[in-house]
């Protein structure tokens, strides 16, 4: 019977006798039985990050294949599992938002695109500074590429977009929130870099004011997507702890804008030009 799609049978003869069995009497409850599995019982559907990332786990969480070893690849493959469309639509969402950001990652965020927007913004500021440094030296001098501004670009740029988001949710934990997503907040901060690609195009100008101006760009709009994708999440804290945290949000960003400006783009900074020596002063003994 339970091959067949039923596994109950009950007698609802109307008059009470229990001990006659008439056909037409007889009711079939359709039947729940899994015949992928031998023991036959109802599959529960399996956790798998939600309870230590935070917050709701999404489409992975109804994946009864989704409970994977935290030292298998498998499970850090499921947070790059997103497709090009779905990347590009991410993208054009953090450059020109009309609805919130976590509507658009729709409770699957992930990490493909973070890791590659900001591998991007740290090639872009190596290349982009190393230019500009190029025209801004002297004409006669050689210039020497310094391999320490992509080291320097990486160690900002990494540090910032994982340190960050991460001990904000940690803080966030330690108020209280539910609503707070580790995979989340790894992922605002990843697509909010986006902006800094045109901005470091865009500062290799030798024009210091449009340097200032590209830079100031870049800040209002990463952190009116921060400021306006964050405030529903930090809200679920207290109202005093929700507005310090907005700020702190603000003050670090604003450090990482400054960071870019002075590290990368302030021209003539890292190569300023040496006072000349009048002629016949280079061999005389010099006093400190």
């Amino acid at each position: 019977m339970a091959n067949s799609g039923y596994d109950v049978v009950v007698d609802v003869d109307n008059e009470g006798d229990l001990g006659h069995t008439d056909l037409t009497d007889l009711e079939f409850h359709p039947s729940e039985y899994n015949q992928d599995q031998p023991t036959g019982k109802i599959p529960t559907s399996a956790s798998n990050t939600g309870g230590f990332f935070g917050g709701s786990s999404g489409s992975r969480g109804n994946d009864p294949n989704s409970k994977r070893l935290l030292w298998s690849m498998d499970f850090y493959a499921q947070f790059f599992d997103v497709d090009t469309n779905e990347v590009l639509k991410r993208c054009w969402a953090a450059l020109f938002p009309r609805a919130n950001f976590l509507d658009v990652l729709d409770d699957n965020p992930d990490l493909y695109g973070p890791f590659w927007i900001t591998t991007t913004v740290v090639l872009i500021l190596f290349l982009s500074s190393t230019i500009a440094q190029y025209f801004a030296r002297a004409k006669d001098e050689p210039y020497v590429y310094d391999f320490g501004l992509l080291s320097g670009a990486a160690g900002l740029m990494y540090g910032y977009t994982g340190v960050v988001p991460v001990a904000l949710w940690g803080i966030l934990k330690w108020y209280g929130s539910e609503s707070a997503n580790l995979l989340e907040c790894l992922a605002l901060y990843g697509y909010a870099n986006l902006i800094w690609v045109p901005v470091a195009i865009a500062s290799a100008s030798p024009i210091t004011i449009l340097n200032y101006l590209f830079v100031a760009i870049g800040f209002g709009v990463s952190a009116l997507f921060l400021f306006r994708n964050m405030l529903p999440v930090v809200s679920a804290t207290d109202a005093k702890t929700s507005k310090i945290l907005l700020i702190m949000i603000i003050v670090i960003h604003a450090g990482l804008a400054l960071a870019i400006k002075v590290l990368f783009f302030a021209h003539g900074s890292p190569v300023a030009k040496k006072p000349e020596t009048p002629a016949g002063d280079a061999d005389r003994p010099r006093i400190f």
